[in-house]
């Protein structure tokens, strides 16, 4: 074993526990990006995380004789570029839907992930794992604060536009028992769908701070039993 290691040049275990050590914390943040659906999760995280690492140990150690040869050189360069890397990447997972700009928080947790990284591949481990303690207590705890505290914040806030089908004569009925489950209502018409006018179509748009909209509303309408034709879709204005 010992002979297979020395062939990798790896005479010592300092190395991999830093390439474990971000394996490892990368999970942690990875898996809580994982549980609220983002769509940089678990894989994205760890190898970002191992990626920076990786980079940042060449960077100190890969380049010890180039710095023999010229003095002037700056290996340090290599582990500068893991920012704009990172950029790069982070840039992917912003998405702007009419007003509505998603995707910076998990932009920014690339950015702390690579942080993380680097601070394994420099040795500082004890920094990289408090760093990752605190990154994870913001993402829930804050989230958490601003759901409970702020749920009405526009921010939150999503438009849903449902439509469906009721018979004329249960239209009032009806359209007491949506706008009760329902009562941010900021937009209704209906209009006749059938000749003899005995069906009516109903779209309603109201304002939502559900984390799945869509299928919350798909649930709560299943209450009423004397709609049918239904329609549920977020609406980006």
């Amino acid at each position: 074993m010992h002979d297979f290691l020395s062939y990798f040049q790896i005479e010592n275990t300092d190395f991999l526990i830093r390439i474990i050590f971000s394996i490892v914390l990368g999970s942690i943040i990875g898996f809580e990006r994982e549980l609220t659906n983002k769509s940089a999760g678990l894989r994205t995280q760890i190898l970002v995380c191992l990626g920076a690492c990786i980079f940042t140990i060449l960077s100190i150690y890969g380049f010890s004789t180039a710095v023999t040869l010229y003095p002037l050189g700056d290996p340090s360069r290599v582990a500068a570029q893991i920012i704009t890397g990172i950029g790069f990447i982070g840039a992917g997972t912003v998405l702007r839907q009419g007003l509505t700009v998603t995707g910076l928080t998990t932009a920014s947790t690339l950015w702390i992930v690579a942080a993380i990284g680097m601070c394994c591949g420099c040795g500082k481990i004890s920094i990289a794992v408090v760093s990752t303690v605190l990154a994870v207590a913001i993402l829930v705890l804050i989230r958490t604060f601003e759901l409970k505290l702020m749920p009405h914040n526009a921010k939150h806030m999503r438009k849903i536009k449902i439509s469906f089908v009721c018979k004329y004569e249960e239209y009032e009925d009806v359209y007491k028992k949506v706008t009760d489950l329902f009562p941010e209502v900021i937009d209704f018409n209906n209009k006749t769908v059938d000749e003899e006018g005995d069906k009516l179509k109903m779209n309603i748009k109201v304002m939502s701070n559900e984390k799945n909209p869509v299928m919350q509303i798909y649930k709560k309408l299943d209450e009423i039993k004397n709609i049918q034709a239904v329609s549920v879709k977020e609406i980006f204005d």
